[in-house]
């Protein structure tokens, strides 16, 4: 089976080395395809394209024209929905009604991005007599991004819709895991008449395609999805060549069960967000806070749902699919290894039937894990809720704010007094109360606080991060 090319300067080609990587299936663990191995040089040439692109072309092209464009794709990704689901359900392993509210997610950023592209105004500042002094927002130029695998759909329409809505050049390195998508929509933007070097695909592995891209000298900002190490590592890279970076690296964000909250409400929100693409998202609820009066009904509720979940291939639309690779299904049986000791209080089902050779792990529920306890405080990134008791809004907090990362949290009370208190107190980057929706809302900013890393996308906030400040101060006596 050919290998899937590289996008750049316009044209797929394979990587200058020839090299491929093959590409599994979760679902089976079998090889259903390669993609091209880029490296250094392939990012290289993406970047001089990129280069090319911002002198000519798609750098002279006006706000509205842009944002044609960019509506065009978003048209495009719709009428491609089904096609999509199936690249995205396959690729990451989610179950086909989670990758085809990606694909609809990934056109509605186009939708929003593209409104916003003209309406992105600078300032008129009072000054001294005799000056008129004004603000323009400018593209910072040539913009790298560092895709995960778990949402590449989602993120690529949160992270380089954005960057290209304000004028820059972009150069994306998908997850080697899960990069088909990504190829996908770079073939729609060529057909949408997004000019040549505009947007740039280099599918390679990290500690390659990836190290390359944040060390090239050509960049002028990178935007990265990913572990805190390897977020460390980008970050250190772009300080070389002194330039922006936006960081997203994750977290182990809390759910705060009050003892007046609408438990009937919570229960599906607390359960999906720690399941939803078998618990590997970034902003996954896994760990639910519960008010000690009301910890026993509300587990019992829990348990009910958590056994009721069936695993299965991502392509028969279970409940939860697979984990993405064998790495990945390793880290989490470690992490269940530390669960020993620890009440187990329910556990979904992986269907008999299931491909032997498939990534499969069983959606757990452990109740009363100690707030120290290394599951409480560490990102597992796989189906897995812990359920801690506290005794009143103090204790609370404190074991909310008690892991090194900050990105979501959710509250659940009727009391609107402490919904303003606790939304305040939590070190959070985004803060639900009455609902959880990372996933959702590409008009909301989001991003972390402490080891999530800073820097926002999605929303107006996104715009002003994939831009720059320019202040002219004119003298006219």
């Amino acid at each position: 089976m050919e290998a899937k090319q590289l996008l750049i300067d316009g044209n797929w080609i394979p990587a200058e080395e020839g090299k491929t990587i093959p590409v599994i299936d979760p679902s089976t663990g079998q090889e259903m395809g390669a993609i091209a191995r880029g490296a250094e040089k392939d990012v290289h040439h993406a970047v001089l394209a990129a280069q090319g692109a911002m002198e000519g072309t798609w750098g002279n092209l006006t706000a509205v024209e842009r944002g044609r464009l960019i509506a065009k794709l978003g048209q495009l990704i719709l009428e491609n929905k089904d096609e999509l689901t199936q690249i995205e359900s396959r690729d990451v392993g989610k179950p086909l009604k989670q990758a085809a509210n990606d694909v609809i997610a990934c056109a509605r950023y186009c939708e929003f991005y593209a409104g916003a592209v003209d309406k992105i105004h600078g300032e008129t500042i009072p000054y001294l007599e005799g000056y008129t002094v004004l603000t323009l927002r400018e593209a910072h130029g040539v913009t790298g991004h560092i895709i995960p695998w778990n949402y590449p759909l989602q993120i690529i329409g949160r992270s380089v819709i954005g960057a290209l809505t304000m004028g820059n050049a972009t150069v994306i390195k998908p997850g080697e895991d899960a990069s088909l998508s990504a190829l996908f929509l770079g073939n729609l933007a060529m057909q949408a008449g997004f000019p040549a070097g505009s947007l740039n695909i280099v599918t390679g592995y990290g500690e390659e395609a990836g190290a390359a891209l944040s060390r090239h000298s050509g960049l002028d900002h990178i935007s990265f999805t990913g572990s805190p190490r390897v977020g460390t590592l980008v970050q250190q890279a772009a300080a070389v060549n002194i330039i922006p970076v936006t960081l997203e690296l994750g977290g182990k964000s809390p759910q705060l069960v009050f003892a007046d909250a609408d438990l009937e409400k919570a229960l599906p929100f607390v359960t999906n967000a720690a399941v939803q693409n078998a618990g590997q998202t970034c902003s996954a609820g896994s760990r639910v806070l519960i008010e000690e009066s009301i910890y026993e009904p509300f587990i019992e509720m829990l348990a009910a749902r958590f056994s009721a979940l069936r695993v299965g291939p991502s392509q028969k639309d279970y409940d939860v699919g697979p984990l993405i690779n064998q790495t990945q299904y390793k880290r989490v049986n470690r992490y269940m290894e530390q669960a020993k000791g620890l009440e187990i209080l329910a556990q979904g089902e992986v269907i008999p039937d299931a491909p032997a050779g498939g990534f499969y792990v069983q959606p757990t529920l452990l109740g009363r894990v100690p707030a120290e306890h290394q599951l409480a405080k560490e990102e597992i990134f796989g189906p897995v809720l812990v359920c801690i008791s506290f005794k009143d809004e103090e204790e609370a907090i404190a074991i909310a704010n008690n892991t090194d990362y900050g990105l979501v949290a959710g509250i659940w009370t009727a009391d609107g007094g402490r919904q303003m208190r606790v939304a305040k107190a939590i070190k959070s980057g985004q803060i639900f109360i009455n609902n959880y929706g990372a996933g959702g809302g590409v008009e909301l900013p989001f991003g972390g606080m402490k080891g999530s890393g800073f820097g926002r996308e999605k929303g107006f906030e996104a715009l002003y991060g994939f831009s720059v400040l320019k202040t002219i101060a004119m003298h006219h006596g």
